[in-house]
């Protein structure tokens, strides 16, 4: 099955726009990164690393810090405190202070198949995918136009958070797979209920 058309609901997907909101994500339905090797397969089906890049450095000081970054983005893109407020502004310090940090630097290098491919310089340091992924936060946040097009899924109790890039921005759905297929099963069993 295509990472972000999921439709076990402790899969990874991958379908907000954004890395950062993808990040986010993990926490519906339910914890999602509560191993070392959830994060692993997040790591790299995001895309934040190349197939194949060695992960088993990773630890759980690792799923610390990318949980703690989660928490600190979601509070900056779903706050309903405004900005100046201690919280708010605590978490956009920390946001800021990790994408300091460089991201790890790609390289381009032949494949199997003789066509160019990416890949990593050497393995990946935790506070390096950290300040990728803050690095993704600030973008997001300080742009009007991806901020402007930030929607809540309408899904039912479907918490996730995506960039609406669709024609006319009429998407409704974090995915149309899932959450919109639930909506329009759900819309036709109260069709035939009432035609009963």
């Amino acid at each position: 099955m295509a990472l972000g058309t999921a439709t076990d609901p402790y899969e990874l997907r991958f379908d907000t726009g954004r890395i950062c909101l993808d990040l986010i994500a993990t926490t519906h339905p339910m914890e999602r990164l509560d191993r070392v090797e959830a994060l692993r397969a997040w790591i790299t089906g995001s895309g934040l690393v190349p197939p194949g890049t060695p992960l088993a450095h990773a630890d759980a000081l690792w799923l610390t810090g990318f949980r703690e970054l989660r928490g600190q983005t979601t509070r900056l893109v779903r706050s309903r405190s405004a900005p100046g407020t201690h919280p708010y502004d605590l978490a956009l310090a920390r946001v800021n202070d990790l994408a300091v940090t460089a991201p790890p630097a790609p390289r381009a290098v032949h494949g199997e198949d003789g066509a160019l491919v990416r890949e990593l310089t050497g393995p990946p340091e935790c506070a390096a995918l950290l300040g990728a992924l803050a690095r993704d936060a600030v973008e997001l946040l300080t742009d009007p136009v991806a901020r402007a097009s930030l929607r809540q899924c309408e899904g039912d109790n479907c918490p996730i958070v995506y960039v609406d890039t669709s024609r006319g921005r009429r998407r409704r759905w974090c995915s149309s797979e899932i959450c919109g297929n639930r909506e329009r099963v759900a819309r036709h069993r109260r069709r035939a209920a009432l035609a009963r």
